[in-house]
Order: C-alpha cells, then structure tokens, then sequence
C-alpha cells in the first residue's frame, strides 16, 4: 500500500542543493552554506571541532547554558578558553569584548550565542562583530534561536560559521539545520589536524566531497522527510516576507513582557531591558516564595499544549520562559499563556489583573 510520507523517491543533489541556496538567501550570505542532517548540535559541535584545536585561544561568550556547553567542547578541542559571562537577566556588550581583547590580546577565536532561547537575552551581534573583525579572530555565531525572530547577517556582521536551525522562529523542522561557512574559517579546518574526517561531525567532508565537487553527489542518502519540511518552512518564509515573520515575533515579546507587567502579583521579566529581550521567547521571574517549576505545572493543567516551560536546572525554582516562536507567535498564544499563569498565581493566594493584562497585551500587539 502506497503511502505519500513513505514511498518517495530518493532526493536529487540539485534539490537539495537549492534548498542550501534558499537558506544562503534567507542569511543574506555569499558564504558556503552546508545543511547538515541532524539537530542543530551537530553542527553546533561540529564547527567549533573543526576550527578548535591546541593552539586557539577562545574568549567563549556565557550569556546562557549553550554558552557554557562550547566552553567545555572548546577545552576538549584543547583549545585555551577565556570565559566572558554576564548575569543571564542581561546581554553582553561590544565594550566587554573589546576590553576582554585588551586584556588577551592572543584571543582568535570567539563563540557567542546570538539569542539564548533558555534565559530570554539577545546580544547585539553587529556591534561585537565590528570588533571581532578589528582583531582578526575567527567568529563562531549560534542563531539557531534568533533566525526568523531578528536579523541575522553574517556576511554584513563578519561571521565567519553561523549556524541556525528551523525549530524555532522559522517555525520548521528539528531533525536539520545549516551552518554557513567563510572562506577563513575553511582555512582554519584544514590546517586543523584534529578537525574531524570520515565523521557526521565533519564539516570538511562537506567541503571536499559536496562543495568543492560542485554539489553533484551527496555524501549519504539525506532525511529526506526533514529537507522537504525544510524546504516546505522556506517556501512558507518567502511567500509571508522574512520582515513579516521578524515583525510577528517582535510583537509577540512586546505583548508578553506588557501582559505580564500588568498581570501584577509579582510576576516580572527576567530580562530586566527589553531591547536586551530575545524576540522568541519571554523569560519571567515568578514572585517570592512561588516555585516557578511548580507554577508551570499548575498552568498547563488548563492547557498541556502551551508554550510554557520552566527554566532549566537552578533556573526551575525562579524562572518561566513563555516560548512565543513560530506558530505560536500569535497574540492568542500569548494572551492564553498570561491567563493560564495568572489563573494559576490565583490559586496560590496571589493577586493579579487577568483584564489588565489581556487588555495590555492587545495594546502592545496593536
């Protein structure tokens, strides 16, 4: 029995290298672009593997856990790691790269995390990236939260591997993503003994045997049903207008940081600036004596499919993150979130303004 999911037939090189190219365009790179077949960790992983080695020295930007999770790929790379961290309830600035630059002049590697999804910051990318390229240091970016909620500009920024994921803004697939690659940070993997070959972590397997031999055999048989979803969340972007989709997640935070100031009882954004606020998701501190691992759970006893989570590890007891990305980047996502919490803040004694909030949350969208 046929099945339309099942019985395809095999993905062609040229397909899937137009959906690269699609990508190229939607980062608005000249660069190589490479999608690899996994969860964004894996080329996450792969590019710092590639480029890393004994020898680097890595200012590792911490904003938020994936920041530490390269700190310690860096180390096992061998690589001398230079540790930047700012309080997750802010951003990191320019100013803090160029002086940590001062103090380490020997810094040529520096990884950054453009929004950190976990903890609600977003860095300003352009500005840091000014003065990564004034020192020449090779520049490693993980947009994987921030493509389709923010600009993301590689080539105009000087990132050197950006890579990004549809799972979130893009409102797409998980099982692929992209990694965009400048001609340096290709020198930097080839003259890297300890860059991975023959491995799914090897980005210059890609290089040698995809691009350089114009994209005409792929290396295995790709997740077909994956690129297709891809190529499927591409088409939907191009059509609505990247700006379209940017200006929904834009308003999506604005509503939940306005909503959930004029809920009350206590309930705060984590992230005390908002234009240091990441567009795709709002993180909340709950008030004193409310665990907020708990609070999640009371609210989505009203709704299991909200986009509410508590934040992670230590974060559980303190921090709720309203994840207003892709197609829940709507007004009704947000306004039914604030009404579960509220309800749930409610029914532990505290005092909150559900009208307040629906009606701040029209008016920040408006």
């Amino acid at each position: 029995m046929n099945h339309p999911l099942l019985d395809l037939p095999p993905m062609s090189a040229a397909q899937f290298a137009s959906i690269e190219d699609r990508v190229a365009k939607l980062l608005g790179t000249a660069q190589d672009v490479v999608i690899m077949q996994g969860e964004a960790l894996l080329p996450l992983e792969g590019a710092i593997r590639g480029t890393a080695g004994p020898g680097t020295v890595a200012l590792n930007v911490v904003t938020g856990p994936y920041g530490q999770t390269f700190g310690n790929w860096l180390r096992d790379c061998g690589a001398t790691v230079i540790d930047l961290s700012v309080p997750f309830h802010t951003a990191v600035s320019a100013a803090q790269i160029r002086e940590a630059f001062a103090e380490h002049p020997e810094i040529d590697f520096v990884s950054l995390v453009h929004a950190e999804a976990a903890t609600g910051n977003t860095n300003p990318v352009a500005e840091i990236g000014e003065v990564v390229r004034e020192q020449g240091a090779l520049f490693y970016l993980d947009a994987v939260a921030s493509i389709g909620a923010e600009p993301v500009l590689p080539d105009a920024w000087g990132v050197d591997l950006c890579v990004i994921g549809a799972q979130k803004a893009m409102g797409g697939p998980a099982g692929v993503s992209a990694v965009s690659v400048s001609e340096r940070a290709w020198a930097r993997m080839a003259a890297n003994p300890g860059a991975p070959r023959r491995s799914y972590l090897s980005l210059l397997d890609w290089k040698e045997r995809w691009v350089d031999g114009g994209r005409r055999a792929l290396l295995h048989a790709p997740a077909q049903l994956e690129m297709l979803a891809l190529e499927a969340c591409l088409e939907r972007i191009e059509t609505v207008g990247l700006a379209a989709v940017m200006s929904r997640h834009a308003s999506a935070a604005a509503a939940t940081r306005a909503g959930a100031l004029a809920l009350g009882g206590g309930l705060e954004p984590y992230v005390h600036e908002a234009h240091e606020a990441a567009p795709v998701a709002t993180t909340l501190r709950t008030p004193q004596g409310i665990i907020a691992s708990d609070l999640v759970t009371q609210a989505l006893t009203t709704d299991p499919a909200l986009p509410l989570a508590a934040g992670g590890s230590a974060l559980a007891a303190s921090m709720i993150r309203v994840n207003h990305y892709g197609p829940d980047a709507t007004p009704e996502a947000v306004r039914s979130c604030l009404t579960a919490l509220g309800t749930a803040l409610t029914e532990n004694g505290v005092t909150v303004d559900l009208e307040a909030a629906r009606g701040a949350v029209a008016e920040a969208w408006a």
